[in-house]
């Protein structure tokens, strides 16, 4: 039974092909079981092969399918994608069900996997970095991430991707949320979707007369008009993104982004176990008494936390 097998042999099972396998490792480090930093560990040690595609934008764009489209055209024999919704506020699972949306469009070859944000912000979950390498080490090919459009914490994909897509439909109103967003900023790659509408080509007018404003040189994003529910256009928005993923190789930018990436998910890591400590020293006598005192105006709330930060970091403790 799987549900018996060691980290190692899902993975072997999952690189041979074996799907239950790879869903059990991606729900190990979903669910941050007692295994999870095992597989997160041989994960790490073998990924750094899969090109990482981040697709983005607002909702209504039609990403999910632009993503289902692509993992066909990828020319990968075991693409992958990882959709991000938004969490139920019940179960705290996946409500947007991005799977169905794309199972009309993606072979048989492709794994696809909904994950719930669980209120993380940006829309991603905690979990994505370690799934992303799962699915690296799996031997997975293209991994194709897409994520809830939520205004402007979408640039949060860019942290996860090597290549971002940004897509919007025609029409200045989501030109100008790009723009406010910063997804001009960090769009490797735009994609005008519903190009089938009159006003595509204006739309794709406006972006280029946007990054030609700010472009500061090195890499361009293109932007390319596609209608993803005919399929039209898709093979061009494949190619835009094998371009980049070569730009960034033969200009090493790609060792420089992993390594950044790298980089900030520590630091997120950190911020995240400060957070949970922080509440527990909150819940203890210390912080109870802190908060008493800021109760009773003897202490502000910036001395308090001062206080209880000096505990949390092993300085001296807050006075009773």
């Amino acid at each position: 039974m799987l549900s018996t097998r060691s980290p190692d042999e899902l993975f072997a099972a999952a690189r041979d092909g074996n799907r239950r396998a790879l869903g059990r490792l991606l729900t190990m480090v979903e669910r941050r079981d007692d295994n999870a930093g095992l597989v997160a560990e041989r994960a790490h040690r073998d990924a750094g092969h899969a090109r990482v595609v981040g697709i983005t934008g607002a909702p209504g764009t039609g990403k999910s399918t632009i993503t289902g489209r692509l993992a066909v055209v990828s020319g990968g024999d075991r693409p992958a994608v990882l959709a991000i919704d938004p969490s139920s506020p019940l179960t705290g699972g996946a409500i947007l069900g991005d799977r169905i949306r794309m199972d009309d469009h993606v072979s048989g070859s492709a794994f696809i996997r909904s994950m719930a944000t669980r209120g993380h912000a940006g829309g991603l979950a905690a979990a994505v970095p370690d799934a992303i390498r799962v699915l690296d080490a799996a031997g997975c090919d293209p991994v194709i991430v897409e994520t809830v459009g939520v205004g402007q914490v979408e640039v949060s994909i860019a942290a996860a991707a090597d290549t971002t897509v940004v897509v919007v439909t025609p029409g200045w109103g989501d030109a100008v949320q790009a723009n406010k967003a910063g997804l001009l900023e960090v769009a490797d790659v735009f994609a005008v979707n519903k190009a089938d509408r009159p006003d595509a080509r204006g739309a794709r007018r406006d972006l280029e007369l946007m990054l030609d404003l700010g472009h500061r040189g090195g890499w361009r994003a293109p932007v390319v008009l596609t209608t993803a529910n005919r399929g039209e256009g898709i093979e061009e928005l494949w190619a835009e993104i094998e371009r980049h993923t070569a730009h960034l190789r033969e200009s090493d930018e790609l060792l420089r982004r992993r390594g950044r990436r790298h980089r900030d998910e520590v630091v997120n890591r950190i911020e995240l176990g400060l957070r949970g400590r922080a509440r527990q020293i909150i819940e203890s006598r210390s912080g109870a008494a802190a908060l008493g005192r800021v109760d009773r105006r003897e202490i502000s709330p910036g001395a308090a936390a001062d206080m209880l930060l000096n505990s949390l970091t092993g300085g001296a403790g807050p006075e009773s």
